[in-house]
Order: structure tokens, then sequence, then C-alpha cells
């Protein structure tokens, strides 16, 4: 799987999104503050389409509507605003319909700035992007491949909101636990992973294993121009 998943590109020239401070937002008036805040928010480089053909199965998916923007369209956000979410669902559908025995996990945990009205639209805008290849809301130890080729599915919809429970294929957040460890300390993370994947399999769920650093506004702080990818992978 990967983090932020859809933040290979992101809008530096676009409004600072409702997941950052008040103070954050006050400063990214500046452009070379969001240029800034860019270094810290892309955690891919790799599109939808070339991170599936590299074996990318689970997708960690934040979602925001654009203050002030008429309509209920919904962006992916880390910090800056991404794509549409339409644009990167339809990417993927387009993957699955050359490839129709893999199958995909898409997480949608953060959400900002969305009522009810804007859940209802992105929840619709899934249903029109993958149709019958939805997998309904199961058992988890019946969901093999072998279930989901039978059935012809290919996505597996976890949504953290409530409104999950109108939707026979949303399967709620909590069937898939993410644990984090939020730290930049190696030592600590590898301790965490294996505490967390010990304790997995009591839980009746699927389950992510976070194995990465996040930085600590010190962090950042001390490393602001190197950027996300130089302070903390390439080290």
């Amino acid at each position: 799987g990967s983090h932020d998943s859809f933040s290979y590109w992101v809008d530096e020239k676009s409004p600072v999104g409702p997941d950052q401070a008040t103070a954050i937002k006050r400063l990214a008036r500046i452009s070379l503050v969001r240029k800034i805040m860019k270094k810290w928010s892309v955690t891919q480089n790799l599109t939808f389409k070339e991170q599936l053909e590299g074996g990318i199965r689970y997708f960690d998916l934040r979602v925001s509507s654009k203050p002030g923007e008429i309509g209920k369209e919904t962006y992916f956000i880390h910090g800056l605003f991404g794509i549409k979410v339409w644009d990167g669902l339809k990417e993927m559908n387009s993957f699955l319909e050359q490839h129709p025995k893999e199958v995909i996990f898409l997480d949608f945990n953060h959400f900002y700035a969305m009522d009810d009205s804007h859940h209802h639209f992105l929840i619709n805008r899934i249903r029109s992007a993958f149709e019958s290849k939805l997998c309904c809301v199961e058992c988890v130890e019946y969901v093999t491949l072998l279930y989901m080729w039978e059935k012809k599915h290919q996505v597996l919809i976890f949504y953290h909101h409530p409104l999950y429970q109108e939707y026979p294929f949303l399967w709620p957040g909590n069937k898939m636990p993410a644990p984090w460890a939020n730290t930049t300390n190696v030592h600590k993370l590898l301790q965490f992973l294996e505490t967390t994947l010990g304790e997995r399999s009591r839980y009746g769920t699927f389950h992510v294993s976070q194995a990465i650093l996040t930085p600590r506004v010190k962090t950042i702080a001390r490393h602001l121009i190197r950027g996300l990818k130089n302070t903390l992978v390439h080290r």
C-alpha cells in the first residue's frame, strides 16, 4: 500500500486546505510558503496508474471540498489540494478494466469541509466509477481472492464516516484499522510495528501497518528547505 496515495501532485497555487491550522493558512498567503509546504506534502512520485502497475493495492485517501467553490466536487488533500477525486477513481477503474483479477482497497479515512450532501455526491461518484466491481460488506474471513473472482468484485471501499451505514458497498472504517507510530525514530517504529502485527489477528478485520516515519514540527523547522523526502527518506 501507499501513504497519502494521491499526493504525487499537489497544487501550490491553490489555497491551503482546511486540514491545516489557521496560522499555516495565513502564512501560506506567501507563495514561497506554499512551495515549502509542497516539499512536505508530497509523499509519492507515482500516479495512481503507476502505483497500480508497481503492485500497490491499498490506497490511503483524504478528501475535501474546496471552500468557496460552487458545487459538491471533492479533491484529494494533504496540506495542499490534489487532483479531483473523480479523476483518480476513473484512473483506477481503467486499470481494473484491463486487469479483471486485480483487487484494490480504497481507504477514505479523512474528510474536510464536507457536509452530508458532499458525502452523498462523493459516494455516488464512487458507485458510478466502479459499479458492479464494488464488494458489499461481508464477514472479513469470507473475502478471499477466490470469493472476489467468483463475484467479479474488484474494489473494497472503507469509509470513515457514519453515512457508510446507508450504502451496502461501504465498509466501516473500523474494518481497516491503521495504527500509527507517529515517530521519526526508526527503532521506535520497528518496535511499534512488531507489537501491532502481533495483535492484529484478534480483531477480525483487515489491517494496515504504517511503516512510515512522521515529521514533527521541530523536524520541519530544522529541515525546512530540504523537505520530507530528503529528511526522512534519504538518510
